[in-house]
């Protein structure tokens, strides 16, 4: 009896110690680069990067004129009046560009935010996607080397790209459709 206690005890521990766990890795940079989510915020942030730099270029056309036009004035004029006339234009242009400068960071600012933004959306979707699919461990490559080499089979890198883009893409969509209806309701 005591024999098949110890028999049984020894038989569960192996058991136990045989347990396999559902182990992969994606591959972090490349589901970020092309997670829909990340793309969109990059596009409409290099479409204002584009207006910006429009409105920045014409403003600095209008500037470059008006200096030139000052410069013909202040070889014309005593020392004293050059440096007043300088200075008012100086004090004109200042807060243009300081209000340059703030609109830029603030474009920065924002950008950094939804990135963050995106990190976390793709951190959370991997931690739910693991406990859906039943991983014991879902482990991120990255340039860095926090894994050098993995198995092909064990790469769900494009699995999990695109269930994140079908998630983010059903979202979209359900958005869309609640302001097509939110549309048709104040018709």
């Amino acid at each position: 009896m005591k024999n098949l206690i110890v028999a049984l005890i020894v038989l569960v521990s192996f058991s136990s110690c045989q347990e396999q766990h559902k182990v992969a890795f994606v591959d972090n940079t490349k589901v970020i680069d092309d997670y829909q989510m990340k793309i969109d915020i990059e596009k409409k942030f290099e479409d204002q990067s584009t207006a910006f730099n429009k409105k920045r270029d014409s403003i600095g056309q209008v500037y470059q004129m008006e200096v030139q036009t000052i410069q013909m004035k202040l070889s014309r004029m005593s020392q004293r009046k050059q440096e007043e006339e300088s200075q008012k234009f100086q004090q004109k242009w200042q807060p243009i560009q300081q209000q340059m400068q703030f609109q830029q960071q603030q474009m920065e600012q924002s950008f950094n935010t939804e990135i963050e933004l995106v990190l976390e959306k793709v951190n959370g979707f991997v931690d739910d996607y693991g406990k859906k699919n039943g991983y014991t461990f879902i482990f991120g490559k990255n340039r860095a080397g926090s894994i050098m080499y993995g198995a092909e089979a064990k790469d769900i890198t494009k699995t999990l790209t695109e269930a994140i883009n079908k998630a983010y893409e059903n979202k979209d969509e359900a958005k869309k459709e609640a302001k097509t209806l939110e549309d048709e309701t104040e018709e």
